[in-house]
């Protein structure tokens, strides 16, 4: 495969040039600059002259121009065979410098974000990726790109007790690869990652429901208990969550919610724990679980099929 190569955009100075070669371009005015600045630096001294021509005719060594395989493959040896990743991300992105038009500057382009994501620098993933899904919307390798993004989100999640915002960026670029590619191979991966986003969401409702519960302070529990049945209902926090609306709902007095709460959860949950947990708070009280079906709680579990028709 022939790949393009970018014409530099200068020349460099070679050190045998003289005076009069360098000056003959530069046109009459800018001949006359030259030679006063010359003669200002020999009214300094010999050695002002000599560093002053120095300069103006040393050889510029910051940049050399390589075939874009060569950089691509240098690439893929740091980052396979050598396990440097963070080196072969830098000779992809020197592809994608040095040959901005060349038929392998779109594939460095992903491969530096996979070698960033390899790297755990995630947030030189994340712009890698993004450039690309920006550029190649339309790329047959656009998922795998949105997938870096979502991935380098989730990596980065922090146990309940922090904030979130991790999560919830992850949760978001994770629907956006089951959105926007619902049959590729990396749409499965994302939504078992969904899943466990939603739950370590959940897990922070829960985290600061029960310290509310502890306190007594039963209208902001209720709030974080009331978030997870009806945002979180697949995650694994759901049936705590509603036996946590039992005690919260009992202590205030509100029965009926107590009592609905238990009975939703011992509908669906009915080899739960918490379940008898449940059952024993309200019995404990003088009531049965009895599910009221114009509940908030017993509406949302019809929404989703799981409660009672």
């Amino acid at each position: 495969m022939s790949i393009k190569r970018a014409t530099p955009a200068y020349r460099r100075l070679s050190n045998h040039w003289g005076l009069a070669a360098l000056v003959r371009p530069l046109g009459v005015a800018a001949a006359l600059a030259v030679a006063a600045t010359l003669l200002s630096a020999c009214s300094g001294g010999g050695n002002g002259v000599s560093e002053l021509w120095d300069k103006v005719t040393q050889k510029d060594d910051t940049f050399v121009e390589e075939p874009a395989e060569k950089l691509y493959n240098e690439g893929l040896y740091l980052t396979n065979e050598k396990h440097d990743p963070k080196g072969g991300a830098k000779k992809f992105e020197e592809v994608d410098r040095q040959h901005p038009y060349s038929d392998l500057a779109r594939k460095s382009l992903l491969m530096s974000a996979y070698a960033y994501y390899q790297a755990s620098d995630y947030d030189s993933c994340i712009g890698a990726a993004t450039r690309y899904v920006t550029l190649h919307p339309g790329s047959s390798d656009a998922a795998y790109a949105q997938y870096l993004i979502a991935a380098s989100h989730y990596d980065q999640i922090v146990d309940v007790s922090r904030d979130q915002g991790r999560t919830e960026k992850a949760i978001a670029a994770l629907e956006e690869v089951v959105r926007k590619y619902p049959t590729s191979e990396y749409a499965v991966s994302a939504k078992q990652k969904l899943e466990a986003a939603r739950d370590q969401l959940a897990g922070r409702e829960m985290n600061v429901g029960r310290y509310d519960l502890q306190k007594r302070n039963y209208t902001g529990a209720i709030n974080r208990f009331k978030t997870v049945v009806t945002q979180y209902q697949t995650t694994r926090h759901v049936e705590e969550a509603l036996e946590r609306l039992t005690e919260a709902y009992m202590a205030i007095g509100i029965v009926s919610e107590a009592q609905t709460a238990a009975a939703v959860l011992g509908h669906n949950f009915p080899d739960s724990p918490w379940y008898k947990d449940a059952y024993n708070l309200v019995k404990s009280g003088g009531y049965e679980p009895t599910e009221d079906q114009g509940s908030w709680l017993s509406k949302a579990f019809r929404k989703l099929g799981l409660g009672k028709a």
